[in-house]
């Protein structure tokens, strides 16, 4: 019984294809790099309803609320200062005082608070400062200066009190025409800071 012996010769040349044999890729295009990739949809940009509303919708409650936190404020805030002004020139001028009146001091901080806050009530809508300055400002106090009669009466119908001798004081002496034109003034400063936006 014979036995033959195979032996496997390998030949590198002929384990690998010939470079031929490959398929030719063509060089990608730099400014095309994924043709190869699948199709994709376009880019859409986002389109933002809230764009669309209209920014006149919020005007109108901005202003309602301007003005009426002038109306509102504005004699709120006349009414302490005059009082606090008042019971400072009673306690410390007329007698000579040296002592610190804690009220007065109270009153005249909160009077100029409350003024603070019309003012900034101009950054909702300039009508706040406006209304409010002519209202209890510069009305009255042009009208006590033409005709110091209607101011006489007009503190008639009012209660007899300090605050009431406040506001009389500060009506004749030009104390509310000068406080009414600066929140007019405030207010058409925001008016006219807004529109340059």
């Amino acid at each position: 019984m014979s036995s033959h012996r195979y032996v496997a010769e390998y030949d590198d040349e002929e384990d690998y294809q010939e470079y031929g044999e490959y398929e030719q890729q063509q060089p990608k295009d730099p400014r095309r790099p994924y043709e190869d990739v699948e199709s994709y949809e376009p880019y859409e940009p986002f389109e933002d309803d809230l764009g669309s509303e209209d920014p006149r919708a919020g005007r109108g409650v901005r202003r309602v609320l301007s003005g009426a936190g002038g109306l509102i404020l504005t004699p709120v805030a006349l009414g302490l200062l005059s009082w606090g002004g008042l019971r400072q020139q009673m306690l410390i001028q007329a007698t000579l005082s040296t002592q610190r009146d804690v009220l007065s001091i109270s009153l005249l901080a909160g009077g100029g608070i409350l003024l603070l806050a019309v003012g900034l009530l101009g950054a909702l809508s300039a009508t706040g400062p406006i209304l409010g300055g002519l209202v209890w400002g510069v009305a009255p106090g042009v009208a006590a200066a033409a005709v110091p009669e209607w101011g006489f009466r007009l503190m008639k119908y009012l209660p007899q009190n300090d605050v009431t001798y406040g506001v009389t004081s500060w009506l004749f002496i030009g104390g509310l025409l000068g406080t009414g034109f600066l929140l007019v003034g405030a207010g058409l400063a925001s008016r006219l800071a807004r529109r340059r936006r």
